[in-house]
């Protein structure tokens, strides 16, 4: 297969007629790992949210391409086919739907019709995953994400990443609430899909996660933008040394936070 791009002209995003992203420029290809970090309430999860196409996202200008295909044209079922998925930061619970019955419908989805997954192969493929992330074999036959704890929603986030192999992903603050223990798990399951077919972005506030999951690029976002970018060294020192220094370097004012849900 060819190489995974994801390509950001220009883009811009409104909220209920009020404008979060404000021309944001990135392009994400297989093999590559981006991070973006940034304050709060700059646009981040707006971001994630639009890319994949939740409806209170207004895309007023600017375009978006997977594999060159416009993905701003394609309902939010199709650009799951095309390759993109969202591991999201607030999980929903789904009662009366099993983690397996889920996971095996979407991949039977992304495959098409006359090629669905068997059973037994299905099973192998995720008892395999879930052992790599230390999940109890009973997560496969809880309802989706309910009465799962934070790290556990966490978890299954990742393990429908490595079960549907998505060309690329958004990963929007997977580390939030995780403890360390969980934060090395999580980290063991994105690093496990590193390859030249697989595209990877994420939105962090924490080093700590990028301690593990060694990105290639790392992007400040403000003012609903990416604003600077460079290695993972830019991220060590955000850390070290928070927002101010690329404020001043910049010559940006502190804004007021805008909504980035």
């Amino acid at each position: 297969m060819s190489v995974p791009k994801l390509t950001i002209k220009d883009l811009h995003v409104a909220i209920e007629g009020k404008e979060i992203l404000k021309g944001v420029n990135l392009e994400v290809k297989g093999g590559e790992i981006h991070a973006i970090m940034g304050p709060n309430g700059t646009g981040k999860s707006t971001l994630a949210s639009a890319l994949m196409g939740h409806p209170k996202y207004e895309v007023t200008s600017g375009s978006v391409t997977i594999d060159n295909e416009d993905l701003l044209e394609m309902e939010v079922d199709e650009r799951a086919r095309a390759g993109l998925f969202l591991a999201m930061q607030y999980p929903s619970e789904i009662s009366g739907v099993t983690n397996s019955d889920f996971l095996r419908s979407a991949l039977n989805a992304k495959r098409g019709e006359g090629n669905e997954i068997s059973l037994m192969k299905f099973i192998r493929q995720l008892d395999k995953k879930m052992e790599l992330l230390e999940m109890d074999e009973s997560f496969a036959t809880r309802y989706l994400n309910e009465g799962f704890s934070g790290g556990e929603k966490k978890r299954n986030e990742i393990l429908q990443l490595m079960m549907l192999q998505p060309r690329i992903a958004i990963l929007d603050e997977i580390d939030s609430g995780l403890d360390i223990d969980a934060l090395k798990v999580v980290a063991k399951g994105v690093n496990s899909m590193r390859d030249p077919e697989f595209g990877c972005l994420i939105i962090t506030h924490y080093q700590r996660l990028l301690n593990y999951i060694k990105p290639d690029y790392v992007h400040v976002f403000m003012q609903g933008r990416i604003v600077k970018s460079g290695g993972p060294e830019l991220a060590e020192r955000l850390e070290a040394e928070g927002y101010d220094w690329v404020k001043e370097e910049l010559g940006i004012e502190d804004e007021a936070a805008n909504p980035s849900v």
